[in-house]
């Protein structure tokens, strides 16, 4: 029998420095793809893409589209990943406490 480790479950949905981004950057509101993509420095269009497909999977996203052309998508936070909000808000407490000035 394997052992649930609560750690190693949270870590499997903010596995990256990409999702944990992208999650601040919706955690501020509604945005598009190139909304997104501006205000992720360093970021290329097929990992956001990638991320933002697994994050959509795993419920902590959601994508909205609308019937527009040319197509209009945008993204927010589910319930599920605005619970993740108060993880993220340690992590840059952490940060500013611990960086090098």
């Amino acid at each position: 029998m394997e052992h649930f480790c609560p750690l190693e479950y949270t870590l499997n949905f903010i596995k990256s420095k990409w999702v944990i981004l992208i999650i601040r950057e919706l955690s501020f509101g509604t945005c598009r793809f190139n909304e997104l993509e501006k205000r992720i420095s360093g970021i290329s269009q097929k990992v956001l893409t990638s991320n933002l497909r697994f994050l959509e999977e795993n419920n902590l996203i959601k994508r909205k589209v609308y019937p527009v052309v040319p197509p209009k998508v945008e993204y927010s936070l589910t319930d599920l990943g605005e619970s993740l909000k108060p993880i993220l808000d340690q992590m840059s407490e952490w940060g500013t406490k611990n960086c090098k000035k």
